[in-house]
């Protein structure tokens, strides 16, 4: 599985980076914000889930999963939205927007990877090896 995490805290992404390793995740792109976000996918990343804080500068969180939802060859990519915004407005907007999942921050390891495994991301087991097993085809 490849991941790209979008968040312009360094610490932030390292964390996210870290537990999608621990997980199995094979390849990570990462992105101080929406646009350099773009600017990855552009040069050719294809992440199969794109972990994506809201509050940045250049292009906010939002507007990413609006420029991933706008753009036919990005719509497969699954969007958790891994945020300080907690209020449930928010919550709606993103996911009508296109996001998956909604994780806010602060959050422990074993809830980013349960969202995974609700998106059908499941961790390694002796069946399936060291990389993060993709159920259901389409991811």
């Amino acid at each position: 599985m490849k991941a790209l995490v979008v968040d312009d805290s360094r610490a932030m992404r390292s964390i996210l980076s870290r537990i999608l390793r621990k997980v199995g995740v094979e390849e990570i792109n990462e992105a101080a914000d929406g646009s350099q976000a773009v600017a990855c996918l552009e040069a050719g990343a294809s992440p199969d889930v794109a972990l994506v804080d809201w509050n940045m500068p250049v292009m906010n969180g939002l507007e990413l999963v609006n420029a991933l939802r706008s753009r036919k060859e990005w719509r497969r990519i699954a969007i958790v939205m891994v945020t300080t915004e907690s209020d449930q407005s928010q919550m709606v907007r993103a996911l009508a927007a296109g996001a998956h999942e909604y994780l806010i921050k602060p959050f422990d390891e074993g809830s980013l990877i349960q969202k995974l495994a609700m998106l059908g991301f499941q961790a390694p087991s002796a069946a399936t090896g060291p990389a993060l097993a993709a159920q259901g085809g389409s991811h």
